[in-house]
């Protein structure tokens, strides 16, 4: 393995990962694509991405300063909770849309990193895919796109690889993280209450 592979490798591990089932889309790009600049980003992106992105962002900073309210803030608070659910449907909605069955796959692991995926083609190791990851636990969706850094064989007929995500928007990669979070926090919630 090369000294770059490598380093792409312990990119990919320096952020936590959980074992999760995403959908993604994964489109190849020609040899000779040039990834755009991060500030180009947006421009790349469907629409409904974008909506999705800025939503969350609103979403995020209406509910904040209610905190600091009290007690007073708590039914103000579920109303717009409420609301906010009806929005996450239609954006949910909206996003499926997006998702192409002729370039979907499963995750197996994702995190603010990456992402490894079950293939039955095998992916060389360099490779530029333009991605598309579908939230739908968070009714959200995120584009970017990622470098293939690792195929092996799971078995005969399939292949875990592994990509890093090298070209993603700062609020998406914190979505990425959060979502991890959140899932690893059901995940450990679910156990405890099989446990009981």
């Amino acid at each position: 393995m090369s000294e770059i592979l490598q380093q792409k490798l312990e990119q990919y591990h320096e952020y936590f990962t959980i074992k999760h089932e995403l959908k993604v889309n994964l489109s190849l790009m020609p040899e000779n694509f040039q990834l755009p600049e991060l500030n180009e980003l947006s421009h790349h992106m469907p629409y409904a991405f974008r909506m999705a992105s800025e939503l969350a962002d609103i979403e995020t900073k209406a509910l904040r300063p209610l905190r600091h309210l009290g007690e007073h803030a708590r039914e103000l608070a579920d109303f717009l909770n409420h609301q906010s659910r009806k929005i996450d449907l239609m954006m949910s909605y909206i996003l499926h849309q997006q998702d192409n069955e002729e370039e979907r796959f499963t995750t197996i692991e994702f995190g603010g990193a990456g992402l490894a995926i079950k293939s039955t083609t095998q992916m060389t190791a360099g490779e530029i895919y333009q991605v598309k990851i579908f939230i739908e636990e968070e009714a959200s969706a995120v584009f970017c796109y990622a470098e293939v850094i690792q195929c092996e064989s799971i078995d005969e007929k399939h292949y875990r690889v592994a990509l890093l995500l090298n070209r993603i928007r700062e609020q998406d990669q914190e979505l990425l993280v959060r979502a991890s979070l959140h899932l690893q926090t059901r995940h450990l919630k679910k156990r405890n209450e099989q446990a009981k």
